[in-house]
């Protein structure tokens, strides 16, 4: 955990920092601490006027705003209530406990954080002291939390981790690496990095791995446990391998836990919505253009699509994963205007003719029915770096340019 802590001269600047993100969808208020209601039912006005007049017990107090951002490592998997209580709990250590205070959740970055917003005038008029907060409270506090709440621990570890990438990932290939762990890591990327809202949205990125999240079917006792489980596939894209519980595999990727981040998710990707749109409408219709023109021109935006058709060759269903802000969004979340109806009748394009070779979705939920694969849309593609790959989704398992190789032995650690 690193926790940075910035005084100020203005309560409302930094109140209003938050509240803006919460306007824009990247942050949401999930606790008020010293209000006279929760705070769901605070507005702008009624959180200013609390500290405000904390505030005016003691006018000579300048330095009167305090502005701390508590940051987790990627890996700290942290509900709702277990920020609030790292915030009870660091507040309390470095002697804020008593003193109003909000906790804003930021979704705005690649790793969870938090804000806190607070002011140092006690209720008596006294100021709480802030010489050199950060050394000595501040970082004792950071330290103790860490080892109570089982966090990952900043000392010795780069401040400024790099975003997660693809490339950290190894493409799960069955017999050569050991089930339980590659899907473990695989998953657990995935869902820290992807904002993603239903099973088919997560499983629209996972299928590009070898790896697919099964609810059962319908009748089973799986399915009415609301149980979950994760497989391999081969080439095929048949699941192969013993399926592995999502109980059972590090940070539970569970369908309880999954359906939370559903709705976290829901919140998060709703500001970035209108890139994809933007995207979208910066296509060019010209006569005589088909359905992988308008692929090719999302992929040369980092926009992955997946894109579903019938045996007739009928387009019925788009999913679109994109790289930019690693969101997962369906067609027609996105405006009727954006379901695959709606773009072939706005630009007035048709679907490919069949093509004995168009890859075909392997999984039986989808009933052996076709999709694009990103690799057909474009041979230029063939190069892409991980980044690019993992964002692909549901590529033909038989024979694109992505199928694993099998490569010499190299000396070293596998993952």
């Amino acid at each position: 955990m690193v926790a940075k802590v910035i005084s100020g001269k203005t309560i409302r600047g930094v109140l209003s920092y938050n509240e803006n993100k919460v306007k824009e969808g990247t942050a949401a208020c999930i606790r008020a601490e010293g209000f006279p209601v929760k705070a769901d039912e605070l507005g702008f006005n009624d959180k200013l006027q609390t500290f405000l007049d904390y505030q005016l017990l003691n006018s000579k107090v300048k330095t009167n705003a305090i502005h701390i951002s508590l940051n987790f490592d990627k890996s700290d998997r942290l509900d709702k209530d277990m920020l609030e209580k790292i915030a009870e709990t660091y507040l309390d250590k470095i002697g804020f406990g008593s003193q109003p205070y909000l906790v804003y959740q930021h979704f705005d970055a690649a790793h969870p954080h938090i804000h806190l917003v607070t002011t140092n005038v006690k209720v008596d008029g006294s100021r709480i002291d802030l010489h050199n907060i950060g050394r000595d409270r501040s970082e004792t506090a950071r330290r103790e939390i860490e080892i109570d709440f089982k966090l990952v621990k900043a000392q010795g570890r780069k401040q400024d981790n790099e975003i997660l990438k693809p490339a950290d990932l190894t493409r799960a290939a069955y017999g050569k690496s050991e089930t339980k762990r590659t899907i473990s890591n695989i998953v657990n990327a995935v869902v820290r990095s992807y904002k993603f809202t239903s099973i088919h949205e997560l499983n629209a990125v996972l299928k590009q791995y070898n790896i697919i999240a099964d609810q059962g079917k319908e009748g089973t006792l799986i399915r009415e446990k609301n149980g979950l489980r994760y497989s391999l596939l081969d080439k095929k894209g048949q699941a192969i391998g013993v399926p592995i519980k999502a109980s059972s595999i590090y940070g539970s990727p569970t369908l309880k836990f999954l359906s939370g981040q559903f709705e976290l998710n829901e919140m998060r990707r709703e500001s970035h919505g209108q890139r994809l749109r933007t995207v979208i409408d910066a296509f060019e219709a010209k006569p005589g253009r088909e359905f992988s023109d308008f692929v090719k021109h999302m992929v040369a935006n980092d926009v992955y699509p997946v894109v579903r058709q019938n045996e007739d060759g009928r387009i019925y269903g788009l999913t679109f994963i994109d790289n930019t802000t690693k969101c997962v969004f369906n067609g027609s979340a996105l405006g009727k205007s954006y379901s695959a109806n709606g773009i072939q009748e706005r630009f007035k394009i048709e679907p490919d003719k069949k093509d004995p070779t168009m890859p075909r979705l392997p999984v039986k939920e989808y009933n052996e029915k076709q999709t694009y694969s990103i690799s057909d849309a474009d041979p230029r593609l063939e190069n892409l770096d991980l980044v690019r790959q993992l964002t692909e989704a549901n590529v033909d398992h038989s024979n694109t340019p992505y199928d694993l190789k099998k490569k010499k032995k190299r000396k070293g650690r596998s993952i």
